[in-house]
C-alpha cells in the first residue's frame, strides 16, 4: 500500500496547528507524518485506521497517534454531517515544554505511549469534547495552555486502549519520501501563484505523465486536487483570523472568487461565508 508523506507545518510562533473541519471524507487519505496528531471526530460512524490497526468507531472517536505513524483520514467515507478537530503538534514541542519540567513528566510518558496508538473512551471524549471544539477560538497563548491541560488530562486517565502490543515502526521508500518532501516544499513556498504541472514534474525528475501517475499513486489523488486541498485548508485559516472571503480568497492562491466558492462548497460543504460565520469570532 502506497502512503503519503505529510509535512505538517505550524503556524508562525507555534508548536502545533489547529485544523477545524478538514473534509477529506471522498477521499481514502492514508499518510504518515513528523508531528504527533489528536484527532476528535464526533457524529458519525468511520474506520480507525492507525499502522496495523483497523477498527470501526460509533458516534466519536479520540484518538493520538505517534510521529511518522501511517493513517487513514478518520472520515473516509463518512456520509453524514459531522465535527472534526486535527491537532499536529511539532515534535519539537516536546523538548521544550515537557523536558525536565517535573510537573510535565506525565505529558512526557503520553507522548511515549503515542508511539503505540492510543484511542480514548466515552468518559475521556466527553469530557474533552467540547474543550476540542473551542480550541480554535482562543488566543495564541490561552492555546498553549489549553493544549497542556488536555495533555495532562490524556496523561492521567485511564480511560483508553493502546491500539497496538508493539510501537509501531513506518516503512517507506527513502526516494519517493525524498521526492514527497521536496513537494511539499515547493508547494508551501509557491502556493500562492498558479503552478504548472511540468514545474512539480522536473522537480521530481519525471515525464509530466510519469508524475501524474506517481502522485495519484502516493495521494489517491490528482495534483490539483490536492493543490485545492492545500489552499482550502489555508483558506479556513484566514478565515478564522477574521479575513473576508475576498481577501481569503486571493491570499489562498485562487485566481477567481467564483473558482474559490464553488471549490471551498465542494471539499467542506459549505460556502465561505457560512463556514466563516458558523466558526469565526
Amino acid at each position: 500500500m502506497k502512503i503519503q508523506l505529510e509535512e505538517i507545518a505550524p503556524k508562525v510562533n507555534s508548536s502545533f496547528n489547529i485544523m477545524v473541519n478538514p473534509r477529506l471524507s471522498d477521499f481514502y487519505f492514508w499518510h504518515f507524518h513528523a508531528a504527533y496528531e489528536l484527532v476528535y471526530i464526533e457524529g458519525c460512524e468511520g474506520t480507525r485506521h492507525v499502522g496495523e490497526h483497523i477498527s470501526k468507531y460509533v458516534g466519536s472517536d479520540l484518538v493520538f497517534i505517534g510521529s511518522n505513524i501511517p493513517h487513514l483520514n478518520f472520515d473516509y467515507g463518512v456520509k453524514t454531517n459531522y465535527e472534526k478537530r486535527v491537532l499536529h503538534i511539532q515534535p519539537e514541542f516536546l523538548n521544550l515544554s515537557v523536558n525536565n519540567t517535573p510537573e510535565l513528566q506525565s505529558i512526557e510518558k503520553l507522548f511515549e505511549k503515542a508511539k503505540f496508538g492510543i484511542a480514548f473512551n466515552e468518559n475521556t471524549k466527553k469530557y474533552l469534547s467540547e474543550r476540542l471544539k473551542n480550541l480554535y477560538s482562543l488566543d495564541e497563548f490561552q492555546q498553549f495552555l489549553e493544549v497542556l491541560n488536555i495533555f495532562k488530562y490524556l496523561s492521567e486517565t485511564n480511560d483508553y486502549q493502546l491500539l497496538h502490543k508493539q510501537p509501531i515502526e513506518n516503512q517507506y521508500n527513502s526516494r519517493e519520501q525524498l521526492r514527497m518532501k521536496k513537494l511539499y516544499q515547493f508547494l508551501d513556498e509557491n502556493y500562492l501563484r498558479k503552478i504548472e504541472l511540468n514545474e512539480v514534474a522536473e522537480l521530481c525528475n519525471l515525464s509530466n505523465a510519469a508524475f501524474c501517475r506517481f502522485f495519484k499513486q502516493m495521494t489517491k489523488l490528482t495534483f490539483i486536487e490536492f493543490l485545492n486541498h492545500y489552499r482550502i485548508n489555508h483558506a479556513k485559516n484566514l478565515l478564522l483570523s477574521g479575513k473576508n472571503v475576498s481577501e481569503t480568497c486571493f491570499e489562498s492562491g485562487f485566481e477567481s472568487l467564483s473558482y474559490f466558492n464553488r471549490i471551498f462548497k465542494k471539499i467542506t460543504g459549505e460556502n465561505p461565508l457560512r463556514f466563516r460565520n458558523r466558526f469565526g469570532n
